[in-house]
């Protein structure tokens, strides 16, 4: 009997002490994965179990992000992951995407899941007309997307017809010209056998170095009103803050990079531009809601530490990281030496860190 007792009063304490949880659903470029959070979690909790789930180490590029009421939020690190003004119906969803972007890809992006990541968001930006692409480079990163996915071409494997089911190009490209379905792909497809030999990992950089040259790649932008009321764009990028005519994002009417920039300060809903030369007049502007403004100097201060970050000696961290995928790329090159196409398609077509639901229990 008192065995029985012992033994209920022992299972009702472990009872006890199991911490509550909730469910949250984090959505890649490419995957979902579902995890149990402690109700204690703060946002740098979750962040670091993803990231860990994903074997990133580049974390400083990402974040979580979520919407509230038709605004942008990213879930900030030290505080509660329920404090935020997020739905607290189950599963809590976030999406997990590059927050910050390089000034040059391929010498700041070292894993390759953090190219791939790049190279997955960067292409639905582009396919999605939030970056705007001239037709000739619209081919050619097709071209290099379409490499990624099925390797080298092989006109006996890859017949007329093999990328109909393919979104590869803007609809805005599509429409400029009088071209059926058969004559792009016949583009594409010329563009798609020069690039032989290139494995997934080589062409999605190439298609990130076209990329990052477009002008609106890695670009924020934020409606916005100067002092004297007039309707503007602000950008904010790795390179600094640009300012904008709404009827045209592409080319700012005036830039502020990181470097000339003395102070960002804001009060209530106006921000202030210091720049570093003090002939140059202060610049005043302020957006409708605190949540975006909120949101700007997030941007803003982020972008600001990398720009710096990058101007000192890599971290030992990096250090490593690059040692070491100088070694895998040295690894793979040594193993593809001598094999056939068909094995380097194989490779090719492997979907990498691609999950349709990973269930963690922590």
């Amino acid at each position: 009997m008192a065995g029985a007792i012992a033994s209920r009063m022992s299972f009702s304490s472990l009872k006890r002490k199991q911490p509550k949880t909730f469910t949250v659903r984090i959505v890649t470029m490419d995957a979902e994965m579902e995890f149990n959070c402690e109700m204690k979690w703060k946002g740098k909790d979750l962040f670091d179990l993803v990231c860990r789930t994903l074997g990133l180490r580049e974390t400083w590029f990402f974040g979580l992000q979520y919407t509230i009421k038709d605004t942008v939020a990213w879930l900030k690190m030290d505080k509660k992951v329920l404090d935020h003004d997020v739905s607290k119906e189950e599963p809590v969803t976030f999406h997990f995407l590059a927050k910050f972007y390089p000034e040059n890809a391929e010498e700041e992006l070292v894993q390759e899941i953090t190219q791939h990541l790049f190279f997955l968001q960067v292409k639905k930006q582009i396919l999605d007309e939030k970056i705007y692409c001239p037709p000739e480079a619209s081919v050619l990163l097709a071209s290099y997307a379409v490499q990624a996915k099925y390797g080298d071409y092989d006109p006996s494997v890859h017949k007329r017809g093999f990328l109909a089911q393919e979104e590869l190009l803007p609809k805005r490209v599509i429409n400029l010209y009088q071209m059926t379905p058969e004559m792009w792909e016949e583009r594409i497809t010329a563009w798609y056998a020069e690039h032989r030999g290139r494995a997934r990992d080589e062409a999605e950089m190439e298609y990130l170095k076209i990329a990052q040259d477009l002008e609106m790649y890695g670009v924020n932008y934020f409606a916005i009103r100067n002092k004297k009321g007039t309707e503007l764009l602000l950008g904010v990028d790795a390179l600094g803050l640009h300012i904008y005519d709404p009827e045209n994002r592409l080319t700012p009417k005036i830039s502020f990079p990181w470097n000339e920039i003395r102070n960002i300060s804001y009060s209530d809903k106006e921000f202030t531009i210091k720049p570093l030369d003090k002939k140059i007049d202060v610049f005043k502007f302020n957006s409708s809601k605190l949540r975006v403004n909120k949101l700007i100097l997030q941007l803003c201060i982020g972008n600001h530490d990398l720009f710096m970050r990058r101007r000192k000696a890599d971290s030992l961290e990096v250090q490593q990281m690059k040692a070491q995928a100088r070694e895998e790329k040295a690894r793979k090159q040594t193993f593809f030496q001598g094999t056939q196409p068909s094995i380097l398609q194989l490779f090719s077509k492997d979907k990498g860190w691609r999950v349709t639901r990973m269930t963690l229990a922590t």
